[in-house]
Order: C-alpha cells, then structure tokens, then sequence
C-alpha cells in the first residue's frame, strides 16, 4: 500500500463525515512551520529570506497543538526550516500522536541519524526526507558539500531503528529524470518506502530564479512521468500525475493544505503570502479564494506543486469517471 492503513481509513472516513456535514472547507493536511530556522540554504527554498526577521522565533508546543486542534486536518506536516532543529521536537511529535493525527516529519536529514534514536516509533509518523539528486546535484541545489551523505547516513539510521522513511525530490529545470529514476533505485534499496515528486515551486524571495521552470517546460519533463510510477513506488496520485504530464487540468485547492507558522496562518498557501491571519477560522473566511489560481494571479501561472492540486484529486473536486476506481487501485498496489 502506497500510505498506512490507519492513515487510508481515517482520512476517508474524515472526508465522507465532511461531505455528510457540508462543510465547504476540508483540510486535509497541516502545513506547520514551528520555526524557520536552518541548516541549509537551498536555492528552490525562500523561507529563510523571506521570513528573515523571525529567524529567532519559534512557536510554542501548546500553539502547535492548539493549530492542529483548530484546523482540525487528520495529517500534520511537521516542517519549516528545519524541524529537527526545534527544541520540542520529540514533545511536540508525541503530543500529536496523542491526539490521533498522523505526522510528517519532513527533514533534510542531516541531523536525522543523531533523532531518530530519541523520537518515538509509532504507526502514526512516517519521516520525510528531502533528497533532490546524486551527491552532485542534491549538495549544489542544498548549497552544502556532503548533505546528500549525511542525508543517506540519516535514512539508514531510522530504517534501522524501525521508522517508516520516504524520500520528497523537487525537480529542477536542470534536472535529468533518468537521473531521479537512479536515485529511487538507489533509496529503495535502503528502505524508503515511497516517493514523492513535484516541480521546482517559485517564491518571490527566492535569489535562484533558474531552478525554475514554466508550466509548459514543467510538462515536457514530466510527461514520462508513468514510466517512474511504474518502477518506483510514487506517492502521488495518478489524477496528480495526469495534470504533472499535462493530460488533463486541476484547479488548485490550497484551502487543503493550509500553512501555519510562527507568523501566523499564512494566506492563501504555501508559497504566496499575501497577509497572516491570527486564526484558521480567520483564514478561511477572509481569504477571497477565487482571487487566485491559473488565469486569476499572474504568481498562479506556472504553479504545478503537489500541496495545491493534490487536496483537489483527493477531495475528487475535478473527477472524471473512474478517478475513484482508479485511486483505489493505485493505493493498494
């Protein structure tokens, strides 16, 4: 199975109840930044220079908790800066646990070696990894010679220890696909469970513009992106793959995925902030969600990244006959 049974089962069950209630937002997944400090400084990444003035800041355990317990999202993404560099670490994955969310833990993976023997294994954490390429690649994108080694020596240590570990790969412009086809092949041999994918994203305040591609240079890289799927165990959907490779069009939900951060609810998603809001009730009511996406914000253009248009396959907001049929059997595969 591409996601644990427990996180299958609860999340459909969360969804139908929502669908039964009618309620008009369902998030799926808490973006949470409890800090915005870091080890690295990755060209496709502008949070430390976008939030450069709250570097020193963190969010409490207690606000982490009381976001996820106002969102009310069935799956917490742990991630920032650099979680594993957040004091409360250990507490705040525990904590989370305790209140039946399931957690990824999203690291570069240079200090998960030294973490993974003090988390606590659970069914309900799976660790992520961020890996962009081979050694070469990954170090240059990561601006940080052997990155990509302490990353790997992070991977063996939690599969050794019992984690469940996969592996996300931002595609640059420069990227080869064979390239990311010998990668997998390389971390599955290690343990990684599954993979996730998704085109080099823009920020504002990101200095490295060339990382990035256009919507259309996006879907020339991808469009063979099946040929992966089929040797290696992608955690994307097939309804996402279809809009990576161009075949057919998403709009883009970020309402799904919705970011908390030491700033506060940032809106409307991952990449754009356009203001913070001081509650997820606030977020959600105020944002003009309709202002944005393809054709409504030039910043929308390009924009093909999985915390936006997944949540619209999962939720089936642009289903096509047997997209369901087809989820289903993807998921057990």
């Amino acid at each position: 199975m591409k996601f644990p049974v427990g996180l299958s089962a609860t999340l459909a069950w969360y969804i139908t109840r929502k669908r039964l209630m009618r309620a008009p937002f369902v998030p799926l997944v808490l973006m949470l930044e409890p800090l915005f400090a870091c080890n690295l400084n990755c060209a496709t990444c502008g949070r430390v220079r976008e939030y450069r003035d709250l570097v020193s800041q963190m969010m409490s355990v207690e606000e982490c908790l009381e976001s996820s317990r106002e969102c009310g999202a069935p799956i917490v993404s742990v991630c920032g800066g650099e979680p594993l560099m957040y004091p409360a670490i250990d507490e705040l994955v525990a904590k989370l646990i305790e209140a039946k969310r399931y957690i990824y833990l999203c690291t570069n993976g240079l200090n998960l070696a030294k973490a993974s023997s003090t988390l606590k294994l659970s069914g309900r954490l799976v660790i992520n990894v961020h890996i962009d390429g081979p050694p070469e690649i990954h170090d240059e994108i990561v601006s940080h010679k052997g990155a990509y080694e302490a990353a790997v020596a992070g991977i063996k240590a939690a599969v050794g220890r019992g984690f469940r570990v996969t592996v996300n790969t931002t595609v640059c412009k420069k990227t080869d696909m064979e390239v990311v086809d010998k990668l997998m092949s390389l971390l599955a041999v290690l343990g990684v469970s599954s993979f996730m994918i998704s085109p080099a994203y823009s920020y504002e305040s990101v200095e490295d513009k060339d990382c990035f591609m256009s919507r259309e240079e996006a879907r020339r890289k991808f469009a063979y992106v099946d040929q992966l799927a089929q040797k290696h165990r992608l955690s994307n959907t097939p309804v996402y793959l279809d809009f990576l490779k161009g075949t057919r069009e998403l709009t883009c939900t970020a309402w799904g995925n919705p970011t908390r951060n030491v700033a506060g609810w940032r809106s409307p998603c991952y990449l754009i902030a356009d203001t913070h809001y001081a509650t997820y009730s606030e977020l959600v009511k105020k944002t003009n969600w309709h202002a944005y996406g393809t054709g409504r914000d030039p910043r929308c253009a390009d924009c093909l990244v999985h915390c936006g248009f997944e949540p619209t396959a999962a939720l089936m907001l642009n289903k096509k006959r047997g997209d369901l049929w087809r989820t289903l059997r993807w998921q057990f595969s």
